[in-house]
């Protein structure tokens, strides 16, 4: 199966040229991750768009949190499994590849994470993150006390329930465009 070549569904052309700021931000994402990601590429049509997804995500997912890089991307992997987001389980599911060294923890999570191999404080993590996404108006306290009784403090919920919320969005808006994934992902890490 061919994948088509466009980043989304949406005739949406990038801003020609880009300010500078955004130009020095995708060659980083050049020299680090060997593309720019069709994520940032989908939202350069409206540069303030673009930077607003990038400032949420870079602080939820690269800033400070007692949470792992890892525990943040297994999130990302689990909501994105319930929402069905081809983006994101493709992108995400090879960070966890990459983070972990396990490509089988990577596929485990993108089909079912309850098959994987996951410590106490992780499973509780993403049944929290899962519960979110299927039905967050049926979160009581005992669901986060679950969460303290296996070692996350109210902070940790915080960024556990935030990373969820914001993959929540994210598929939606990726599904709902068409968003599709650099084909470099699907070899990532395997």
């Amino acid at each position: 199966m061919t994948m088509e070549p466009y980043v989304t569904a949406l005739d949406l052309p990038q801003v020609d040229p880009l300010p500078e700021t955004t130009q020095k931000y995708f060659d980083i994402c050049v020299e680090k991750l060997g593309m720019i990601p069709n994520v940032l590429q989908s939202y350069a049509f409206d540069i303030e768009k673009l930077n607003a997804f990038t400032g949420m995500y870079n602080d939820l997912m690269l800033g400070e949190s007692t949470l792992s890089k890892l525990e943040r991307e297994m999130i990302a992997v689990a909501v994105s499994s319930v929402n069905r987001c081809f983006y994101c389980l493709v992108a995400h599911g090879a960070a966890v590849r990459q983070l972990s060294g396990d490509p089988a923890l990577g596929e485990a999570l993108v089909m079912n994470y309850r098959v994987a191999s996951l410590d106490k404080k992780q499973r509780a993590m993403l049944d929290f993150a899962v519960l979110m996404t299927e039905a967050s108006y049926r979160i009581e306290e005992t669901d986060r006390q679950n969460l303290r009784d296996v070692g996350f403090d109210d902070r940790d919920i915080w960024d556990i329930a935030a990373v969820a919320s914001f993959f929540n969005m994210t598929n939606r808006m990726a599904s709902a465009v068409d968003m599709r994934p650099n084909t470099e992902y699907h070899a990532s890490s395997r």
